[in-house]
């Protein structure tokens, strides 16, 4: 006789808390702290906050590479140099 065990729910399984998950706490905080103002152009602050250092970070992971860290991002070279240039991201390769 065997007994299935029930499945486990992501956070009973020890898996990293969604990514989305974190954002979304965290934009709900920033809402909350804004208190009575209204924010204006979330979105372009948003991304102008999470894309640098998303770009550094996967920068880091890939030593500096500019191709595999493109790749990973989804996006072409010549964009992410773009991102580099306007976030003044300084490159390092290989050692990032």
């Amino acid at each position: 006789m065997t007994t299935e065990k029930p499945k486990k729910s992501a956070e009973e399984a020890d898996l990293p808390t969604p990514l989305r998950h974190n954002v979304q706490q965290a934009i709900r905080q920033y809402l909350e702290d804004m208190g009575q103002s209204e924010p204006e152009s979330l979105y372009r602050t948003l991304m102008a906050q999470v894309e640098p250092p998303l770009i550094e970070e996967v920068l880091r992971f890939t030593q500096g590479n500019q191709s595999k860290t493109a790749k990973i991002l989804g996006m072409t070279r010549n964009t992410l140099r773009s991102k580099l240039n306007r976030y003044d991201i300084p490159v390092r390769n290989g050692n990032y």
